[in-house]
């Protein structure tokens, strides 16, 4: 996520920003990793559906009139389930453009204790759901968790971190969110085999990360910007000398300051950002989170038990395998963070794209091979897992961290809530 506890690049010359003082302390660190718990609610989610829509005891109960078909990619073809894996989308998307004015009327920890909340509850009705209404709805009150989380921890984050770490502390979020897939890919493993309930269990497990962004962020102070902007400047002074560790920090509590002044002229910061000069502010907050989607992750990770089960392996196989692109998600993602400042967006970015494409073309070429032939190939079972490994690499350390990123790092505070409420509501889109 970018920006510092200044207003951003854009807003601030870079060379001033080199006179802030301070260091990386404790204190921002354990704030870091509390706020990005945000994203293991979206890993969570993300993670869990594919595996749980792979239970038989969930595929018996809400789609038990797909029981006798013999289609391996068809199977589940029905609109209901894509209602139950989209709601939550939609619900998302709409609650972070909402997101965004809680964010700067009552701040980014209210936001984020919102988020986890509307989590849990979701979580509730989801795993106790007995028929397909109420599993779409938990789905829709999730929606609004995640959308919250998602819109005010990047922020958060942002505003929290020094100058010199920006992206290396920013793409904490993107790491929450491979930990939450991740964990979530464990749980279904382990859960298939409590039958006919071991969905439930999955779902449920969805209430830790809510508990823990909820219980987390009620520990956290907000960001210094959003102290002051909300008119307790001591407050936020105190703020940043105490995640600073220091008590000289004059310069960048002055451009805080003055972010927080050219912000406050702002009445309307979604027609603000309309406005030509911060157009190209705009471009990006829409196109990047465009196309990341457009790299095809989603189907990916939602439905990755479903695509390996294609390939002729079994409901076991398929959901050890994911759990393997969800291991190879998590490592990818610590490599982002250690060279992200070395070799920046850009080149990451083009490099990511390259081999995304690469992967893609061949997994599609395999897996058509692969049906034509009518047998089960070991060989191309394992190099499609391969290639569906490298493209989770790729994507891991360029578009997945850096679709979050860069949009928050180039919006000055004027329009940053704005913008990222964008940024969040076309991700999700």
């Amino acid at each position: 996520m970018g920006g510092g506890a200044i207003a951003s690049p854009s807003s601030f010359d870079a060379e001033r920003c080199k006179l802030y003082t301070g260091r990386t302390t404790p204190a921002v660190i354990v704030t870091a990793l509390v706020a990005a718990s945000g994203g293991l609610l979206f890993g969570f989610d993300n993670g869990i559906t594919g595996g749980v829509i792979a239970h038989e005891g969930f595929a018996a109960r809400f789609f038990g009139h797909h029981a006798g078909s013999d289609d391996p990619f068809c199977k589940f073809d029905d609109h209901m389930l894509q209602l139950f894996t989209s709601c939550l989308f939609l619900a998302g998307a709409v609650s972070a453009m909402v997101g965004s004015w809680t964010c700067k009327r009552y701040g980014r920890k209210a936001t984020m204790m919102a988020g986890g909340a509307c989590f849990l509850v979701g979580t509730a009705l989801v795993a106790c759901a007995v028929h397909m209404v109420m599993l779409v709805l938990g789905r829709l009150v999730l929606g609004v968790g995640v959308g919250f989380a998602t819109q005010a921890t990047p922020l958060y984050l942002s505003e929290m971190a020094p100058f010199n770490l920006r992206g290396a502390l920013n793409i904490m979020f993107q790491l929450a969110v491979t930990v939450g897939i991740l964990a979530a890919q464990l749980i279904n493993y382990g859960t298939q085999y409590v039958k006919p309930y071991g969905w439930r269990i999955s779902l449920a497990m969805g209430a830790v990360p809510a508990l823990i962004l909820f219980f987390g962020s009620m520990m956290l102070s907000d960001t210094p910007n959003s102290l002051v902007q909300r008119g307790r400047p001591e407050d936020g002074r105190r703020t940043l000398q105490r995640i600073r560790g220091t008590d000289n920090v004059n310069v960048e509590f002055d451009d805080i300051c003055e972010a927080v002044r050219v912000s406050r002229s702002v009445r309307n910061p979604y027609r603000t950002i309309l406005r030509r000069r911060y157009r190209p502010q705009l471009v990006i907050s829409v196109l990047v989170p465009i196309f990341q989607q457009l790299t095809g992750i989603n189907a990916i990770m939602f439905y990755a038990p479903q695509l390996f089960q294609a390939t002729g392996l079994g409901s076991e196989a398929a959901l050890l395998s994911t759990v393997i692109t969800g291991a190879v998600n998590v490592g990818s993602t610590f490599v982002a963070i250690a060279v992200v400042d070395h070799f920046g967006r850009r080149f990451l970015f083009i490099e990511g794209g390259i081999q995304m494409i690469i992967c893609e073309v061949l997994v599609g070429i395999l897996i058509k091979l692969n049906f034509e032939s009518g047998v089960v190939n070991p060989a191309m079972a394992n190099g499609i897992i391969a290639l569906i490994c490298l493209y989770v690499a790729g994507f891991a350390w360029s578009w997945g961290p850096l679709g979050w990123l860069v949009p928050s790092e180039i919006q000055p505070l004027e329009t940053r809530a704005a913008g990222t409420g964008i940024n969040t509501c076309m991700n999700f889109l």
